[in-house]
Order: structure tokens, then sequence, then C-alpha cells
């Protein structure tokens, strides 16, 4: 095996041992962000959570991803794949999220204090950005646009989890129910905007179409 196949191969394993961490890590997340809005009815939180659920399936797409990248017929099409089953579910989030959030401010709907959510948050503010920098190395040094991707939406986890954060302690601290709904509506656009580029194969500027 040549130095250059030996590279390419060492970058495939860490990619496959970060992706195998957030997927863990996610599913976990998940599965509290949900269990804290079913306590509290926030929509904030069920968006988080869906979104973390989503970041599954998308760690889960690029383990197919790094699994193809030794053929690279199967790679290509791996590459195409992922980005539009990521990107589609992306917009469809965005819509359920924008949906609920009109929901409850229509309603007046206040969801109540959750400190287990305020917990959740707080830990993926300071985990994601790790693992979001860790994972776009071995995209940029791979040149693929399908991993890139998904440390990007790794890192859009860290940007849902500080504005989800923020309206529930606002919330939490002054009784400004609105400021949840609110929240939901400030992720809506990102998702959108992420999603967007993502179906459209156009995650990675500096990757190869």
């Amino acid at each position: 095996m040549t130095e250059l196949a030996l590279e390419r191969s060492a970058l495939v394993r860490r990619g496959l041992l970060l992706s195998w961490a957030t997927l863990a890590y996610n599913g976990i997340e998940a599965g509290l962000a949900l269990a804290a809005a079913a306590m509290a009815g926030s929509v904030a939180l069920v968006g988080f959570g869906a979104d973390s659920t989503i970041e599954v399936s998308a760690a889960a797409v690029a383990l197919w991803r790094l699994h193809a990248d030794a053929d690279p017929v199967r790679r290509a099409h791996a590459e195409r794949v992922s980005l539009r089953l990521i990107g589609g579910s992306f917009l469809v989030l965005a819509v359920y999220v924008t949906i609920e959030a009109l929901r409850m401010l229509s309603l007046r709907q206040a969801p109540d204090g959750s400190l287990l959510g305020i917990a959740v948050a707080a830990g993926s503010v300071l985990v994601m950005p790790l693992l979001a920098r860790a994972k776009r190395k071995v995209a940029l040094a791979m040149s693929s646009s399908a991993l890139h991707l998904e440390a990007n939406q790794t890192m859009l986890c860290t940007y849902l989890s500080a504005i989800l954060l923020g309206g529930l302690l606002l919330n939490a601290l002054f009784g400004w129910w609105w400021a949840d709904p609110m929240a939901a509506l400030v992720m809506a656009p990102i998702i959108v905007r992420e999603g967007w580029h993502a179906f459209r194969g156009r995650s990675c500027p500096c990757c190869p179409r």
C-alpha cells in the first residue's frame, strides 16, 4: 500500500471514530432533550431533540460514506446521496419547528422551566465545537463534501444549543414565555439555509462537486 493510501486509510479510521462518537453523544442528547420537552412543554426543546435525531442519522450516513471510500464509484454515489438525504431532512425539520413555534405564540402557550433542558443545551455548547472542528479537518483532508456537511451539521448543533440555552434561561429567570418559541423561530432559517445548500450540493465550497 502506498504512503498516500496509508494516509487516507488513517483519515478514514479517524473519521469513523468521530462519527461513532457523534452518534453516541447525539443519541443520548436526543433522548434527554425530548424527555425534557415532554416535561416542560417546550417546542424549542422538541426542535433541538429532533435536530439531535437528525444528527444521529447524519452520523450514520457519514459512516456509510466512509465505508464506501475505498471504491471511487461507491464514494461518488455516497457523496450525492448523503447530501440529498441530510439536506432534505433539515428542510422537514425547519417546517415542523416553525409551525409549532407559531402555534405556541398564537395560543400564548407558556412552557415550564427545564433544568434538564438547560443542562443538555449547556453540555452541547461545550462538546459540539470540539467534534465539529475535528471532523472538518478530516473532511477537508479527504476533499469530501458529504463529510464537510456532517461537520457543518455538528457545528450547527452548537449554534442551536446556544439559542436554546438563551431561550430556556430567559423563561426560567424572568418568566418570558415567548422566549422559547422565539428561540425556535430563530433556529428555523439557520436550519433551512444549511439544508438547502446541502440539497443543492453546495455544502463545501473547497470540496469537489
